[in-house]
């Protein structure tokens, strides 16, 4: 690993760390530095605001995530690979962390256009993966909306989350054999 990407990684890492102990509001750009050992400069040459540091956190950390996702060789235990990764990282500081960032969002303009550039970003879905590999096999239609299969599974994540219901094997088999399957395999009807 260069030394370049070496700073990098401490960047974004303390910046995530920083974001669960003390939230968005409290997040300043001298603690990253102090965390990351880093001066501030080198933080504000490559993000130009505490918005953009935080996106490019949560970019790195879903990439590397998804990066770790077995590839299985079929659709549904792909789906079911995606769905149990996201059950492990679903953990109560992940949580809070996100749902901190989203009420910041609603105060802080950067923030919340950052985190609308971040979900946007279909390479950073878990499912991408699978479902270009889905598609090159022939198992789903080139026609797919992918954006569709991870905004469906997501608030079926979240309701799961929000109301205390397990987030268990059963309901991932439920999520992907009864939701995620037929989603995936219906064809577009042309208009």
């Amino acid at each position: 690993m260069q030394r370049g990407e070496h700073r990098e990684r401490a960047i974004l890492g303390a910046a995530l760390e920083l974001l669960a102990e003390v939230g968005y509001e409290a997040l300043t750009m001298d603690a990253v530095a102090a965390r990351a050992r880093a001066s501030k400069a080198t933080i504000y040459r490559r993000w130009r605001n505490k918005a953009e540091l935080v996106k490019a956190a949560l970019d790195s950390l879903d990439a590397e995530d998804n990066a770790a996702i077995p590839d299985t060789g079929a659709l549904r235990s792909d789906l079911v690979a995606v769905m149990t990764a996201l059950r492990d990282k679903a953990t109560e500081p992940y949580v809070n962390l996100i749902q901190e960032l989203v009420v910041a969002a609603r105060r802080d303009e950067a923030l919340a256009a950052a985190l609308r550039s971040h979900r946007e970003d279909l390479e950073l879905s878990p499912f991408e993966a699978a479902l270009r590999r889905a598609t090159r096999r022939g198992d789903v239609p080139r026609t797919v909306d992918r954006e569709l299969v991870h905004d469906v599974a997501e608030a079926m994540i979240l309701r799961q989350l929000h109301t205390g219901s397990p987030f268990d094997d059963a309901f991932i088999s439920r999520v992907v054999d009864r939701v995620l399957l037929p989603l995936l395999r219906r064809r577009r009807s042309h208009r």
